[in-house]
């Protein structure tokens, strides 16, 4: 038996009538952190301000400059360019098919949903204009938001030397992603049909109060999480870097969340 499980046991039954909270739940993740945004209270955090790679957590901050630099009705031309970047990259892609015109609200569910590379390259061209422009304005986003230990190389989170954020940081993303109304519609969607494509959230979790937000994997990164979920009138936003697998991550979200409900 677990020390503190123990402790917990030797206090039920010497005093009866005590109430005894439940120990912090465990969580193989690189880093960890959730926050109570209603109350704000942290509830979890382990090593929430190591620099990591966050995968395609990325996206977010993707989808929040576009959001600032477009309208939804923009209509964008998908090149050869856009489709190969993926392709050549093992990236996943949103299937789209060069010469196709879509709209920014097509694509941004084509980039937070299927969590589209192709889509993410299209966005940053039309949008720097070109990716290294764009990216400037990622980071640029990232110190307004004073996302002091966030940067951002590319605008889809594939491997690339000197991209790295926090646990803290990007819960403080999520945070204001999910004020804007049409990342946060995006974000809860299982699904969306455009046309010929019909893409599918890739986050498992949706459901039973949870509302967004982002998955990413990559094998330096591996299995990354940001979530948010409501719960008895609380908003509670959080993330889980570098779990081991796809079931992990899921499994220590949902933990960090149930314990969290149940200190409130």
């Amino acid at each position: 038996m677990r020390l503190g499980a123990l402790f917990a046991l030797i206090l039920i039954l010497a005093f009866p009538g005590t109430a005894v909270a439940a120990p912090a739940p465990g969580v193989s993740a690189r880093v960890a952190y959730l926050v109570d945004t209603t109350t704000g209270t942290i509830h979890y955090a382990k090593r929430e301000t190591r620099r990591v790679p966050v995968a395609s957590l990325t996206k977010v901050m993707t989808a929040y400059v576009v959001r600032r630099e477009s309208s939804l009705d923009d209509v964008i031309r998908i090149t050869s360019a856009d489709v190969s970047y993926a392709a050549s990259r093992g990236a996943t892609t949103g299937g789209l098919r060069a010469g196709e015109r879509l709209t920014v609200r097509a694509l941004l569910y084509a980039l937070l949903l299927n969590s589209g590379a192709d889509a993410s390259h299209a966005l940053a061209e039309r949008y720097g204009p070109g990716t290294r422009k764009f990216v400037a304005k990622m980071n640029a986003a990232a110190r307004r938001l004073d996302l002091r230990n966030t940067h951002y190389v590319n605008p889809d989170g594939l491997p690339a030397s000197g991209a790295y954020s926090t646990g803290r940081d990007q819960v403080a993303l999520a945070r204001v992603a999910m004020r804007d109304p049409v990342i946060a519609t995006i974000a809860r969607t299982k699904a969306r049909k455009f046309g010929r494509h019909t893409w599918h959230n890739t986050n498992e979790l949706l459901g039973h109060g949870v509302i967004g937000l982002k998955t990413g994997y990559t094998s330096a990164a591996g299995y990354c999480l940001s979530f948010v979920a409501t719960k008895f009138g609380h908003t509670y936003m959080g993330v889980v870097l570098g779990e081991a697998t796809e079931a992990r991550r899921y499994a220590s979200a949902r933990r960090m969340i149930d314990w969290a409900v149940g200190r409130n």
